[in-house]
């Protein structure tokens, strides 16, 4: 053995640190210092999936989805059975719009992993841009189970089935829902049961007087689910101009601020061709 070379059980021992260091400094935000030791944990191990999955990981976070994409696919080719691989790789396919690429990894990852299928609300998503909307209405009635409060699930779940049965069929079967304290959201609810108006919403966000960072997060779901709302109504010129605000700060409403950017390219596109 030459001078310096580490045995196999050194690099084993010195992999596993930078695995477990790697994460640990991610999960405390410090992105650029996982990166680094994610490229040493590749460089040290390059047929370890862990080191591509967690390089991968660090690449979604700083937002780089098709670089983060080939890491997950490397990932994957070295062991096809890491369910949070295809997990990660179908949110980058997502970023990206992508949306049959997307779709595919979440049902491999649901493969793996069955248990998570009710709450998999990414995955009713996808199946609402793949134009799959009696799937998608069927993900989110099965979410009613774990998301009992939550508005976003009864909101989604009527898009899907808007789609299916019409507006006005669709709206009395919008999921009952119990208390989101996220404010505006229990006001959006009351506006796709038909209770409330879009200046309601928008009208809500300023309740109590938020500091700027809740008055930012407050005005990104009214502008999400704004654009959602006049979208489902047929007026794509207010859907429009609703999504452009909820899309334009990339720091705000994490992946359905992702969800946001996606349907406004879609929406551009469609606007652009007509």
């Amino acid at each position: 053995m030459l001078p310096g070379q580490s045995t196999p059980g050194q690099n084993h021992e010195e992999l596993e640190t930078l695995l477990r260091k790697g994460m640990t400094v991610l999960r405390a935000g410090q992105v650029d210092e996982a990166l680094v030791l994610a490229k040493q944990a590749v460089a040290i191990a390059p047929r370890e999936p862990r080191a591509y999955l967690l390089r991968g990981s660090i690449l979604a976070v700083q937002r780089h989805p098709a670089e983060a994409i080939k890491d997950f696919d490397q990932c994957l080719q070295l062991d096809p059975a890491l369910a949070d691989a295809w997990q990660h790789r179908g949110e980058e396919h997502f970023k990206l719009a992508e949306i049959d690429a997307s779709l595919n990894d979440f049902d491999k990852f649901l493969e793996l992993r069955p248990s998570a299928r009710p709450g998999h609300w990414q995955r009713g998503i996808a199946l609402y841009y793949a134009g799959k909307f009696q799937a998608g209405a069927e993900q989110f009635k099965a979410g009613e189970r774990v998301f009992a409060d939550d508005v976003e699930n009864a909101v989604w779940h009527y898009l899907c089935n808007a789609q299916v049965l019409g507006p006005e069929k669709a709206r009395p079967a919008l999921l009952k829902i119990g208390k989101d304290r996220r404010v505006p959201l229990m006001v959006i609810y009351n506006l796709f049961a038909g209770r409330a108006k879009p200046d309601d919403v928008l009208s809500a966000v300023r309740e109590g007087n938020p500091p700027p960072s809740e008055l930012k997060k407050r005005l990104f779901y009214a502008h999400l689910y704004l654009g959602l709302y006049y979208d489902a109504s047929h007026d794509p010129t207010k859907a429009l101009e609703h999504l452009n605000q909820a899309a334009e700060d990339q720091g705000v409403g994490g992946y359905m601020g992702d969800v946001a950017r996606v349907h406004q390219q879609l929406l551009s596109k469609k606007a652009s061709q007509r």
